[in-house]
């Protein structure tokens, strides 16, 4: 068989051509794709083959994409690890492959996925991070430092603030706990001899960042014995038992998520800020190649539009285009539930009534019939951010609800009372002042307007399924 000419004969020397085999064309070992499975909080899984370089970053945008879910920056990989009832955020930057790496052959741990609307919250809102009595400065500083400030000097490289408190310690190999008074600096946790000295001869040091992990507990009375259920923990990154856990307990969950979201910062720096910042870079004029996808281009191209006049025109305020097609909803539903009497005349009936009351339990917010702690489970679950909320079925009234929301890092409950006008039932959360044809309604109303709720209704807790 006569041999085929090359037709790019200037490219068989050319000095470009290793160059562009190596950047363009990786070898094919450098990429050894592994199988993950990854689980949702309904225990459904799926099986991933993904390349051993994979960030957690890159696994979340590929269930995003693979289940069509609309990606608000908030969806997150978690390690959870069953025996010893411990879960961490695994950082947007962090390879899974190198964090399944630390697994012990023994342990049943899994990733899961689901959203953590607190991941970067103290970036948006750093006043609840840090309170004024657990930060202290190695320097003297002139004048208020404001909860803005501290967080730049975890940022920086020169300067750091302390923070410092009192936490429940589990004593090494012991199931005690002890009270000790403990500060936290650049180079690690330390613990105080002398009840609250910080002079160096009465510090002893606990525990460092570079080689360990910051985990959450999960059930910390039921399982380790502890004073409170605020606890986490320092569990060094590599396959260990028990034993090699440092327990730590906080007296409430403002300051549990304080010393976390610390150690964060000081484990990570500049890193942190990165991950928080890249879902906007795009936005700025940064170079696409290095910005997972997001939507896809018929979706960034949609556009808000207002009908309403004689002219047509595009709205560029987001507030006043989610206002817009929150009324043309309502409108929408409320022709909905007219029907055609028997002299042609629109009457709404008893049918279309019974339907605005069961019309939200095809909403992801609403959750049934799960209890008051389940709630508020869910809610700790999926961040302690203004806002975050789900409706469920009431306990203690039959046939009410309740809507459960975060606000202050606390959790409220309101009741959603029916009333009944001219033989047509609403739904009100102030005594009949504003009422609603049904929960939909009422929930959209309030993610426009604060009204009687502390904060307007921003993050649903949603149970998804892979």
């Amino acid at each position: 068989m006569p041999s085929i000419p090359n037709p790019f004969p200037e490219l068989c020397c050319s000095p470009f051509t290793s160059v562009l085999s190596a950047g363009l064309f990786p070898k094919a070992n450098s990429r050894k794709k592994q199988v993950i499975k990854v689980y949702s909080e309904d225990e459904t899984s799926r099986a991933l083959e993904v390349p051993s370089d994979i960030t957690a970053r890159d696994v979340c945008q590929l269930l995003i994409l693979k289940n069509h879910y609309i990606d608000d920056h908030s969806w997150t990989l978690f390690e959870h690890l069953p025996h010893v009832a411990l879960e961490r955020t695994i950082e947007d930057h962090e390879l899974v492959i190198e964090v399944l790496s630390n697994w012990g052959m023994e342990e049943e741990n899994k990733l899961y996925f689901r959203k953590n609307y607190a991941k970067y919250e103290f970036f948006k809102n750093p006043m609840y991070f840090f309170p004024e009595h657990m930060v202290s400065f190695a320097t003297e500083t002139n004048g208020e430092i404001s909860p803005t400030q501290i967080l730049q000097m975890f940022l920086s490289s020169s300067t750091y603030p302390e923070i410092h408190g009192f936490l429940h310690s589990k004593e090494q190999g012991k199931k005690s706990w002890k009270k000790i008074y403990f500060l936290l600096r650049r180079s690690g946790l330390y613990f105080s001899t002398k009840g609250t000295s910080k002079e160096p001869r009465h510090l002893q040091f606990f525990s460092e960042f570079g080689n360990s992990d910051i985990y959450v507990s999960l059930a910390g009375k039921k399982k380790h014995g502890a004073p409170t259920n605020y606890g986490f923990c320092f569990k060094p990154n590599k396959a260990g038992g028990p034993r090699d856990l440092k327990m730590l307990c906080a007296e409430e969950e403002q300051s549990r998520m304080c010393w976390v979201t610390a150690i964060r910062l000081l484990k990570y720096g500049m890193q942190l800020y990165q991950n928080y910042m890249h879902p906007y870079q795009g936005r700025s004029g940064y170079s696409s190649q290095s910005i997972s996808p997001m939507r896809s281009i018929s979706e960034n191209s949609l556009v808000a539009m207002d009908f309403s006049g004689q002219k047509t025109r595009v709205i560029e305020n987001p507030t006043e285009a989610l206002s817009v097609a929150v009324e043309e909803g309502l409108a929408w539903r409320k022709k909905g539930c007219l029907r055609l009497g028997s002299h042609g005349s629109p009457t709404a009936s008893s049918q279309s009534s019974a339907t605005n009351m069961a019309i939200h339990r095809s909403q992801p917010w609403f959750h049934h019939k799960i209890s008051r702690e389940e709630a508020q489970r869910l809610i700790i679950q999926q961040g302690l951010v203004d806002g975050v909320f789900l409706v469920r079925d009431s306990q203690s009234n039959p046939k009410t609800f309740v809507l459960s929301m975060s606000h202050g890092q606390k959790i409220k409950h309101f009741q959603i009372i029916p009333v009944e006008d001219d033989g047509e039932m609403f739904h009100t959360l102030d005594d009949g002042h504003t009422r609603f044809t049904d929960l939909i309604q009422l929930v959209e109303f309030y993610q426009l307007n604060k009204g009687v709720l502390p904060c307007k209704l921003k993050h649903y807790c949603a149970r998804i399924a892979l």
